[in-house]
């Protein structure tokens, strides 16, 4: 299949350096290339994402969480504002 792809300067040459090296076609170089990256990206997706595992922390004694707003004055004093 046939398409139009936009390449940075210097991949072009390294893809160009590397066919001529193995002495395979410019066109094999890039497929193989373009394989090796997208089964990269896709290992990178199949990882597990980060957990995290909470803890109670508690709260200051004196603090009461059932009115935020005094909360919050406690915390930033009266000031701050």
């Amino acid at each position: 299949m046939r398409t139009t792809l936009t390449i940075d300067d210097d991949v072009l040459e390294r893809a160009r350096e590397l066919a001529a090296k193995m002495r395979t076609p410019f066109r094999a170089v890039v497929n193989e290339a373009l394989r090796a990256g997208l089964d990269r990206v896709e290992q990178s997706a199949k990882r597990r994402p980060y957990k995290t595992r909470p803890h109670k922390m508690g709260l200051k004694r004196g603090y009461n969480l059932d009115n935020i707003q005094e909360l919050l004055a406690q915390i930033e004093g009266e000031d701050f504002r």
